[in-house]
């Protein structure tokens, strides 16, 4: 009876901790109250621009400053003008998406495939000078783009590509000197984030590969490259942003249409003088701009997210 009676009032204020610790993380209804607000009001500063956008782009009146979401005789007209001519140039829509696609992939491969190599050798091997080689690339990383056009410019314009029917051009004349001014750029992101991720593969898989007989390369191959498939994607996906995004090395190294415009230079000069643009189209314009990067970031968030932050944490 007495143990009974022991092991009853040790029970209870057990029972009574666990229950006061459950109800520590509960909301009370002015809480709930309060986060919504404060959620909503975060969805609304989001949304607003992205609603200003459309409502421009399907007022007729062609105004800078809507005056309301649905304006008076909204239709889609502007989205009509701009897929049939984009710009004065000679150059269609599905050219310009043509362009900004191959831009776009070419700075996402290339920056991935250059990148996680180098990434594993920082990530797994030792070597002379690597830790000045990581500040290095550290410092190019945090370089605005903006101060290495003038070299690159400089240093691409003295290699010449001998094309058929073209004859000798200078490489920064072409989609791919462009690509190549970004993916300078791009690559020192491509290797931390990818160096980071790889840092989280135990060494142990490839050590019991070793065991079994696979050299680094397939081990690599074999056991790297799949488990490192989430940052791979999220490198790649913000390779192609940049590529498909880029303006600056387009403006300033592409001097025709025939050379390879893109969608971003396309828009750019849609904007007019003495306030003489188009701000309908131009506004529609832009939401063809963004939309294919949107849609795709919008079904694939969780990953991309996901990825970023297991990359940037060791353990």
């Amino acid at each position: 009876m007495t143990a009974a009676k022991t092991a009853t009032v040790t029970v209870r204020p057990v029972a009574a901790r666990s229950t006061r610790g459950a109800g520590r993380g509960r909301l009370s209804g002015r809480q709930q109250l309060v986060l919504q607000l404060i959620c909503l009001a975060i969805t609304a500063t989001v949304l607003f621009p992205i609603l200003w956008i459309f409502s421009l782009a399907v007022d007729p009146r062609n105004v800078s400053r809507p005056d309301s979401l649905i304006p008076p005789g909204a239709s889609l007209d502007a989205f009509a003008r701009v897929i049939a001519q984009p710009t004065s140039d000679d150059i269609s829509l599905l050219e310009l998406a043509r362009n900004s696609f191959l831009l776009a992939s070419f700075v996402a491969l290339f920056s991935v495939g250059i990148g996680v190599l180098a990434a594993y050798a920082f990530s797994r091997l030792r070597f002379r000078g690597r830790e000045v080689l990581m500040i290095t690339i550290l410092g190019v990383l945090m370089l605005p783009a903006v101060a290495t056009i003038a070299p690159l410019f400089i240093m691409l314009n003295g290699v010449r590509l001998d094309l058929p029917l073209v004859g000798h051009v200078a490489l920064r004349t072409s989609l791919i000197g462009v690509g190549l001014a970004v993916v300078s750029g791009t690559l020192p992101f491509a290797i931390w984030n990818l160096k980071g991720y790889l840092d989280t593969i135990p060494k142990e898989l490839e050590e019991a590969a070793a065991v079994d007989g696979c050299t680094r390369n397939q081990s690599f191959v074999k056991i790297v490259l799949p488990l490192a498939t989430p940052a791979l994607a999220v490198t790649a996906f913000l390779g192609f942003v940049a590529g498909w995004t880029e303006f600056y090395f387009v403006s300033i190294f592409l001097n025709d249409p025939s050379q390879g415009y893109t969608l971003s230079l396309a828009l750019n000069k849609m904007v007019g003088a003495f306030g003489q643009t188009p701000w309908s189209e131009f506004a529609a314009f832009s939401i063809l701009f963004a939309a294919p990067v949107s849609i795709v970031f919008f079904f694939f968030q969780k990953y991309i997210v996901g990825g970023l932050a297991v990359g940037g944490v060791k353990g």
